[in-house]
This record gives C-alpha cells, sequence and structure tokens, in this order.
C-alpha cells in the first residue's frame, strides 16, 4: 500500500516544509509515502467559492487513481485520538486498496465531486487550522500512527 497526501498550493512557510519534508521522510522507513501538490489556482478574484472549490475539485481529480481510498481531511469528519488513528490506519493497509490518499483541500473546502469520490472524512480538530498547519499536523500523526503499529517509544499514553 502506499499513502499519499494530496494538497492544494505550496507550503510557502519555508519552517513548516523542513518539518513537513522531516516526517515524510521518517514516515518512508515504514510505508511508501509520498506528499503532492495540487498548483494553486492563478487570478481567483473573479471567481466564486464555488466556482474555485470546482476548479481545484478537477486539479484534485486528475491526481486520483481507480481504486484509491480517499480520505478528505475536512472539520465536519470524524476525529480520532492517536491510538485510534493508528488502529484505522492498521485497518486500511490491512484492507489492501493500491493506495491510501488523504486530500487537504483549498481556502474554501471541497467540490461537491470531490465530497462524492471521498470514502471518507476525518478531522485533526473542531478549531479552524491554517492549511499549513494541517499539513504538518497531519503528517505528525500519520508518522506517530507508523510508531504506534510497531511498538516504538516515541508516542506516550
Amino acid at each position: 500500500m502506499k499513502g499519499v497526501l494530496i494538497v492544494v498550493g505550496k507550503t510557502t512557510d519555508k519552517r513548516f516544509e523542513t518539518i513537513i519534508q522531516e516526517y515524510v521522510e521518517r514516515i518512508c522507513h515504514y510505508i511508501s509515502f509520498a506528499l503532492e501538490v495540487v498548483p494553486e489556482l492563478k487570478s481567483t478574484k473573479g471567481l466564486s467559492q464555488n466556482e474555485q472549490k470546482e476548479r481545484e475539485g478537477e486539479l484534485i481529480q486528475k491526481s486520483l487513481q481507480a481504486g484509491d481510498y480517499v480520505v478528505l481531511l475536512d472539520e465536519h469528519g470524524s476525529e480520532r485520538s492517536s491510538i485510534e488513528f493508528a488502529t484505522w490506519m492498521q485497518k486500511k493497509m490491512s484492507a489492501g486498496p493500491k493506495r491510501l490518499v488523504f486530500i487537504v483541500g483549498g481556502p474554501y473546502g471541497f467540490s461537491d465531486a470531490i465530497h462524492k469520490r471521498g470514502n471518507e472524512e476525518v478531522s485533526l480538530s473542531r478549531m479552524t487550522l491554517s492549511h499549513q498547519m494541517v499539513r504538518m499536523f497531519f503528517v505528525e500523526q500519520i508518522y506517530r500512527a507508523m510508531t504506534i503499529l510497531n511498538g516504538e517509544p516515541y508516542h506516550h499514553e
């Protein structure tokens, strides 16, 4: 199984980028994992929020493959503890999808088409977080899940 995190737009803060890259490299010690960046839309001033979501959705769709298990990172999704998330990851990896794909949408969320394509939604917090922070927190949680599953002393209960 391959893990993929799809994000809209580059991480602009170099400090976040450094931390994100560090965790992506750590995750790769356990599973095949990639961070894919969908280009941010240019000239969005004339677009409504729905039009922007639709265009971003079209770009996201191009990164998806048949058979992907798609998880949308959305504030309205289900919340899990780190242990619960690790258990969930283990079940998904055992279930055998070719790719387990997580998606962080653009500033206005996901288009209807992406919501329909998603298999489920997960929330990191009921609080609103910047997309840059979501990327960092989420790759850390995937790494944490891998260490939990491997019995390594990173996570403390």
